[in-house]
């Protein structure tokens, strides 16, 4: 088969696909107009989200569909005017209507490809201090402020479940929650180590320091989802320890869970109620239990990790934050921006959209191999 036919019918299988969505889409919005469906709650809420989830691929479809009858009018419309000045507009109304659907076939190729169910999930992020010392516990709470920037920026929640502090405002390590439309879909691509290079306030000789400090970005999962037997758990209540309010160190409101099976230590002490921090607890322990899951499930299939931006070794070193020269490097992009000020308070949607653009370039390229 040549080459050329091989396009066309990639191109007639796309269509066909984009036609039968259309139809769905005109299904669904004929259901909700149904009032049986309005008084069913989860049906309701099933077909909106489906109908939200259908709503850009249908709305540059039908673009799609205008721009190649505008170059169709426009072809006919030329063949039958004779006067130049007509002409030469018809020409400039084509050529701009055959540009929009090159830029609408990439669009629609992109909206086509297969969505990570957990993009639509609230996040639990940890963040621990790696190597330097105090210095890396400095920068791990920079960071922190970092992310909690940018979520409300984002207009998304924030919930801190647990941290260990040192004395100088560092942290050894934080845990924390962020809920809001789409946020696995953005910050999935911050896990990693994140590299700080700059001269500590403690160094009186200007040396400059390299501290690193590990990101983990989990998807929150339910029940059902990750099932934990009661049998492989040991819960054990405490007095919270560290910064508090009275009631909090005082009562005995901090929760620990210990895994068994794994291994896995998780702490909740935020809340006054010992029943929040439980819940807390729990939320920590499925998280880290479901991305032990996806990473087994990343490692087993090589190829396509390495096609992934930022979803899978958690020990790849991501990113380089260098303070002397003001600038901040992603290493799997290639991008180096010298706005680390405004980065380190929460500026990150630029690096967060060239992360989406290549790994959405990646998944192309592999699905026109296949």
């Amino acid at each position: 088969m040549t080459e050329s036919c091989q396009a066309c019918m990639e191109v007639r299988t796309v269509f066909d696909k984009l036609e039968d969505l259309l139809i769905r889409f005109e299904e669904i919005m004929g259901e909700l107009n149904e009032p049986t469906v309005a008084n069913n709650q989860e049906r309701f809420r099933k077909l909106m989200k489906e109908q939200s989830d259908l709503t850009p691929i249908v709305d540059a479809y039908k673009e799609y569909k205008k721009s190649k009858q505008d170059v169709e009018d426009s072809l006919v419309m030329l063949d039958e005017e004779s006067d130049e000045d007509m002409r030469e507009m018809l020409k400039e109304e084509l050529n701009g209507a055959k540009k929009r659907i090159e830029e609408l076939e990439q669009e629609l190729k992109i909206l086509l490809l297969p969505k990570d169910p957990n993009d639509d999930k609230n996040v639990i992020v940890e963040i621990r201090a790696g190597a330097g010392g105090d210095e890396a516990a400095l920068f791990a709470a920079e960071v922190y402020r970092l992310y909690v920037h940018y979520a409300e920026g984002q207009r998304w929640k924030v919930e801190t479940m647990n941290v260990d502090e040192i004395g100088i405002g560092g942290m050894k390590e934080v845990n924390f929650m962020i809920s809001g439309q789409g946020a696995y879909s953005k910050l999935k691509y911050e896990s990693g180590v994140h590299r700080v290079q700059r001269v500590p306030e403690t160094e009186s000789g200007g040396r400059i320091h390299t501290s690193t400090i590990t990101v983990a970005v989990m998807p929150e999962v339910e029940d059902v989802d990750i099932v934990i037997d009661e049998k492989d758990i040991r819960i054990d209540v405490m007095r919270a320890s560290g910064n508090g309010g009275q009631c909090v160190n005082t009562t005995d409101s901090a929760v620990r869970l210990t895994h068994y099976p794994t291994g896995i230590v998780v702490y909740s002490q935020t809340e006054k109620s010992q029943l929040q921090n439980k819940a807390k607890a729990f939320a920590l322990l499925r998280a880290k239990l479901y991305d032990i899951e996806q990473q087994k499930a990343h490692d087993a299939e090589a190829e396509l990790r390495r096609s992934q931006i930022g979803t899978g070794d958690r020990s790849e070193k991501i990113r380089t934050y260098n303070f002397p020269q003001g600038r901040v490097t992603d290493h799997r992009i290639g991008l180096t921006l010298y706005k680390l000020d405004k980065v380190m308070d929460g500026d990150i949607q630029e690096i967060i959209d060239a992360c989406i653009a290549a790994d959405q370039a990646a998944k192309l390229a592999k699905m026109n191999e296949n």
